[in-house]
């Protein structure tokens, strides 16, 4: 069996794309009037430094790897028993399961950008080999408060949320600890509990959409688990508060086949995980 997986943010970078505008000139002038910018130059040129921000980030990865799930259709590569997305790649794996059409992704995916990039007063770390028991130890002891898990990426890699002060109090105490703990380059304290005001927004917006059920199973980021009926609406609505459940998602997908099969859309960063959590690390 095979699991198609897509990219999240993070996985841009100039030049992106360059291999499949070309092949859907109309789809990708639709974009462009939809988003009011030429996409094509923001991804291969990035003539104003922006496409690291998220607002625009959000679309253009959107859609750059919604045109390359197309060209793996067109060449009849083996179809897929199982999609899946790391954060706002779960859109592609919808998109790919027809939940939705390239248009409302679109639309979704703009608006949750804005509203992402709209959120402040606060970032991300990834946190190296500390089980989240031990993590939350520390923090207790060092009687740091307010730091949420907003991504388990494999067993040897989490990721906190916070607000810079506490950000920073949670840091020195790993550090001092020789817990290695990297920033993240992102303007905001993503899926936890201080998204909270975008995730009421976005729940408001999601009411202007109907959504089908997927063809093909999708395994969502907050649960870990193939969606469920009638879940879309409130999975991409938790999914800004939520952790990312990436661990769970792939142990679900080995649990059920142990000869599982997995293939990357947009980068290798994904991949790396898989193989670190097939090894159990």
């Amino acid at each position: 069996m095979l699991a198609v997986m897509f990219a999240g943010q993070g996985s841009q970078e100039k030049g992106m794309g360059a291999e499949v505008f070309g092949h859907y000139p109309g789809l990708v002038q639709f974009a462009s009037e939809v988003l009011g910018y030429d996409l094509v130059a923001l991804c291969t040129e990035d003539p104003d430094a922006v496409l690291a921000h998220t607002e625009y980030t959000q679309p253009a990865l959107y859609v750059v790897n919604a045109l390359r799930a197309f060209e793996r259709a067109h060449r009849e590569d083996q179809p897929a028993d199982f999609y899946l997305g790391h954060s706002l790649g779960e859109y592609n794996a919808l998109l790919a399961a027809g939940t939705f059409d390239f248009e409302t992704g679109l639309q979704l995916v703009a608006k949750r950008g804005e509203l992402m990039a709209a959120a402040s007063d606060g970032g991300m770390a990834a946190v190296m080999n500390t089980p989240e028991e031990q993590l939350r130890e520390i923090l207790a002891e060092d009687g740091v408060d307010g730091v949420d898990i907003a991504g388990f990426n494999s067993g040897s890699q989490l990721v906190i949320a916070a607000t810079p002060t506490v950000l920073a109090a949670a840091q020195d105490a790993l550090k001092s600890r020789d817990i290695r703990c990297v920033p993240l380059r992102v303007s905001a304290p993503f899926h936890s509990r201080y998204m909270e005001p975008a995730r009421a927004e976005f729940a408001e917006f999601l009411t202007r959409f109907e959504f089908a059920e997927p063809h093909t199973p999708v395994v969502s980021n907050v649960t870990g688990r193939p969606y469920e009926p009638g879940q879309v609406a409130r999975m991409l609505t938790e999914q800004l508060v939520a952790p990312v459940r990436w661990t769970d998602s792939v142990r679900t997908l080995l649990d059920g086949d142990e000869e599982m099969e997995f293939t990357e859309i947009g980068g290798l960063a994904l991949t790396q995980m898989v193989y670190k959590i097939k090894a159990g690390v």
